[in-house]
């Protein structure tokens, strides 16, 4: 079949009105083709079929195209182009272990077994000898776009169970396990550099009389907007976790102890602004939080957070709703700062 006869089936074919459509997975399609009435063609018909189309007349046209982000994922690359053919071109898409995994369609004029054996060899996943029938080809797409829809959904559902693996069910931020691996690594990086970061022990107060004078199912709502307004206040690279119960912890890189304190107020504040409305009650919350700067006077991690639980103690002790830093001298003796309200 020459491109001419392709042109003629391509205007009698009918269109049905319940054909099926590409999978977000494989909606874009890169096409190199050196031919500009081939690469016409083929673009005509992947567009009428649904699929977003990049085109690239040469092999290191559609490289450079690759290294884009997001990347397409079904490609159909001609085997002889200029620059770079098809078979280097597949070679350097699997030498770099890519992900996601892109499926290639390789078309050629050349029809030799011989061919396709090293065509599949050099990485492809299918191979189309030209001239090559419209429904062929669809049918190829097809295929293609089952096995990177069923790859976009195994990608999802690794990303959920990577979530719940490190993310309280409850909140929605890290829970324990998390929140102290990162607690961990940001000592050792601020270690490295000698830079100082802060730490917050957050604990609500009276939290036991919310549950027993509302209900848990009021209580678990108070946790969820806490987190949630307590993320408000934050930069988007602080760091906040539940530490367990009615406990949280943050972490924040990068702190002066100013910035430590007004980041606590502003913890407490927003916290206490406004009453929680849950299970059709206004429920009044505030919160105790213990500070402090973990710099390089600091022997560990675990070491700021005992610090820290230790201003939370303190915080509690002297009538709750308050936030107490805890300071590292010389000398390492502990001072107490406390925000009386």
């Amino acid at each position: 079949m020459t491109v001419q006869n392709m042109i003629n089936v391509d205007k009698s074919s009918t269109h049905s009105t319940n054909l099926e459509q590409p999978g977000d997975a494989c909606r874009h399609v890169l096409v190199a083709e050196d031919d500009p009435m081939f690469r016409k063609i083929l673009s005509t018909w992947l567009e009428s079929w649904g699929y977003q189309v990049t085109v690239a007349e040469d092999g290191t046209k559609a490289w450079e195209i690759l290294q884009r982000e997001p990347a397409p994922q079904l490609l159909i690359l001609d085997w002889m182009m200029p620059g770079m053919n098809g078979i280097e071109l597949c070679g350097l898409i699997r030498q770099g272990g890519r992900s996601p995994y892109q499926y290639i369609v390789l078309v050629t004029a050349k029809d030799d077994k011989q061919d396709l054996i090293r065509g599949l060899e050099a990485g492809a996943d299918d191979y189309l000898p030209k001239p090559f029938d419209k429904n062929e080809l669809r049918a190829r797409m097809r295929t293609g776009g089952r096995i990177l829809t069923l790859q976009d959904e195994q990608i999802k559902i690794r990303a959920q169970l990577e979530f719940q693996a490190t993310h309280d069910a409850l909140t929605g931020i890290w829970n324990r396990s998390a929140i102290l691996n990162l607690l961990n690594r940001e000592f050792h990086r601020k270690a490295r550099s000698r830079g100082a970061s802060g730490v917050l022990m957050l604990d609500l107060d009276h939290f036991k009389r919310v549950n027993d004078t509302y209900g848990h199912l009021a209580g678990d709502a108070v946790l969820r907007e806490v987190g949630v307004r307590m993320q408000e206040t934050l930069r988007s690279y602080d760091l906040v976790g539940r530490y367990g119960g009615e406990e949280f912890l943050v972490v924040l890189p990068d702190c002066t102890t100013d910035e430590v304190q007004r980041c606590a107020e502003r913890i407490r504040s927003a916290v206490s602004r406004d009453p929680i409305r849950a299970e059709g009650s206004l429920i009044a919350a505030t919160i105790s939080i213990g500070a402090v700067v973990m710099d390089h006077s600091f022997l560990s991690a675990t070491d700021a957070l005992r610090s820290a639980d230790a201003g939370l103690y303190e915080a509690k002790d002297r009538g709750r709703n308050r936030v107490v830093l805890m300071d590292c001298s010389n000398d390492m003796e502990r001072k107490e700062h406390e925000s009386d309200f």
